[in-house]
């Protein structure tokens, strides 16, 4: 409790606010103003079920799980806490993110255990972001701290998400980027932001390597059809890895909406080939009702090369998601298949299996 209290008294005095101008952005207009800062936060946590329903040789229940943040099974688990703290004084602003949780912990992986108590819970908080900016002019910011990555369509704060299971394409794409970047206004609808980073997610380091990074972005005038071209790349040194991310946002109509995110990234080992892994995701979004939506989600993601640290094949998931909301409280209902080329899920019996059936109860607030 202490330590709690502790980081609230910080957190009201700092004076803060959004830099993140990024791909899936959205703006939350609630919250409350303490001392000129205004303070939001956001909770989430969920019960997931693999129909699989086994263990391993050693008893312990085996997830059929390869995405972040929900890898458990039958068993009710906390996800994460969020606070954050915004206020502009004049053209200079700063903003703080601090979250508690698994779902936190996993997020800054690169700081390790950021402190465990009983049965491995977190304990202490995770700075998720941290940065202060300067506006130069209406059309040009400069930003140095720590922000989410501008790449791919999906977002750690799980209010922010309509699907509450996370893709293969944000689980295995940059989490973070701490560094300094400049956000440029083009006119109209346009916008470019470029930057240069640690190496991604890494908060803190020794090493002498950069990363690159930007976005350009633009839309139609009545905002219909939004783009976001994503980039990042090393350099310095014989490691390298270079990734280039597509998403597009489209309202059909006042009901209807369609997502998509495409990416691929490139990475070339010391003394090694390069090789890549890629993949595609569609979201599907009805909204008959002011208090009642559904998203589809369909994915498709190759690792086969084993690029990144998933299983060396290529898995394509659909994700159904039903979201009640009761104001800013919203219950989702998910169910998600799972279907790899290769048997690198397990069955109820223990055999190898190339597919895999779970099924989430969520629930997510924020204020």
């Amino acid at each position: 409790m202490k330590r709690t209290a502790l980081c609230l008294s910080v957190l009201a005095g700092f004076h803060v606010c959004y830099a993140q101008d990024t791909t899936a952005t959205k703006t939350n207009t609630s919250g409350v103003e303490v001392a000129g800062v205004k303070i939001t936060g956001s909770l989430d946590m969920y019960y997931r079920y693999n129909f699989a329903n086994t263990t391993d040789a050693g008893g312990h229940p085996v997830t059929n799980n390869y995405t972040s943040f929900t890898n458990s099974q039958n068993a009710f688990e906390l996800g994460m806490a969020s606070i954050q703290a915004t206020h502009n004084f004049g053209k200079a602003s700063a903003f703080i993110d601090v979250g508690f949780g698994r779902r936190a912990e996993e997020f800054n992986y690169p700081d390790g255990n950021i402190g465990s108590g009983k049965n491995g819970y977190t304990t202490l908080a995770a700075v998720k972001q941290l940065n202060v900016s300067y506006a130069i002019s209406d059309k040009f910011k400069l930003t140095m701290g720590k922000w989410a990555t501008h790449i791919g369509y999906e977002l750690v704060d799980a209010y922010l998400n309509r699907n509450y299971s996370m893709s293969y394409l944000f689980s295995y794409g940059p989490f973070s980027h701490t560094g300094l970047k400049a956000d440029i206004g083009l006119g109209n609808k346009s916008a470019l932001m470029v930057g240069v980073t640690n190496p991604t997610d890494q908060a803190t380091t020794l090493s002498s390597r950069k990363y690159a990074i930007a976005q350009f972005s633009t839309g139609t005038n009545n905002d219909q059809l939004k783009a976001y071209i994503n980039y990042q790349g090393s350099y310095g040194g014989s490691y390298g890895l270079t990734q280039f991310d597509l998403v597009l946002n489209g309202k059909i109509t006042d009901r209807f909406s369609i997502g998509y995110n495409g990416t691929v990234q490139l990475v070339k080992p010391e003394n090694g080939n390069a090789n890549n892994w890629w993949g595609s995701a569609l979201y599907l979004n009805f909204d008959p009702t002011s208090t009642f939506g559904i998203t589809l989600r369909g994915e498709y993601f190759d690792n086969q090369k084993q690029v990144a640290s998933a299983p060396a094949t290529s898995i394509f998931d659909v994700t159904l998601s039903p979201n009640f909301k009761i104001g800013n409280l919203t219950i989702i209902p998910e169910l998600r298949l799972d279907a790899a080329k290769e048997e690198v899920f397990v069955q109820h019996d223990g055999s190898p299996a190339k597919t895999t059936l779970s099924g989430i109860l969520a629930a997510t607030y924020h204020f």
